[in-house]
């Protein structure tokens, strides 16, 4: 999720590392946003706020500590969208390579999966499973919307040393004043479609969240551009 100086520029490290990372990457993030969401829901005797706090704590700290270890390998994007931005804003076709970006999806969609079967594995929990919480509704689509746009606006904004910290404290105040509680990933939706906990999400609700999380993604790139370039790249 870092920003586009560590996208998927071509660069002298082999593709299969990269793939790895963005799966790994992706694997740790979900498997932190259900474990926690599970250990969250034990220990608060049913108080939905400090349950939600521990969630949030949990995948903010996971976020950075990703982004940082993991960003100079890949880029970190660790959500489609994200690498389907930076890829529909590459300067030039040999930047980005469409093949690659399908590569860069495809491990952090298996990835996603794999988190979830990790986090229920880890609980000792039926690995196999589907969530059944319903989440619905214009005004959860609508904070989707708004999630997704802001986490793109920010990959693209960020100053390359300050983007594992910015992105990690946004999503971490999106959980609090989104209705959704910032999925803003659809990797994320899929691994949390399946896991029946805290953090799940109904296969029936998926298309509304994905539709929000497109139409934010296009967005906050068209946002990004109207503002102009940063300072500091304009400088440059």
């Amino acid at each position: 999720m870092s920003g586009p100086d560590l996208a998927l520029a071509e660069a002298p490290k082999p593709l299969p590392p990269q793939l790895l990372a963005e799966f790994a990457g992706t694997a740790a993030l979900l498997c932190a946003v259900i474990g926690s969401g599970v250990m969250a829901e034990r220990l608060s005797a049913g108080n939905m706020g400090v349950a939600l706090l521990a969630n949030t704590l949990a995948t903010v700290f996971a976020l950075y500590v990703l982004i940082e270890v993991l960003g100079p390998v890949s880029g970190a994007h660790f959500n489609p969208l994200v690498t389907l931005v930076l890829w529909s804003k590459s300067r030039s076709a040999q930047e980005i390579r469409a093949h690659k970006a399908i590569l860069f999806i495809a491990s952090q969609l298996l990835g996603a999966v794999a988190g979830a079967w990790l986090a229920h594995a880890m609980f000792d929990m039926n690995v196999l499973q589907f969530s059944t919480k319903l989440r619905s509704g214009w005004g959860q689509w609508l904070a989707e919307a708004v999630a997704t746009g802001g986490l793109i606006l920010v990959v693209l904004r960020a100053p390359a040393a300050k983007a594992p910290a910015l992105v990690a404290c946004y999503i971490g105040a999106a959980y609090w004043f989104t209705a959704s509680t910032s999925f803003a990933n659809p990797a994320a939706v899929l691994g949390r479609m399946l896991t029946d906990t805290f953090a799940g999400i109904a296969p029936a609700s998926a298309a509304g969240f994905l539709a929000g999380q497109a139409a934010g993604a296009l967005a906050g790139a068209c946002l990004h551009r109207w503002l102009g370039a940063p300072q500091a790249t304009a400088q440059a």
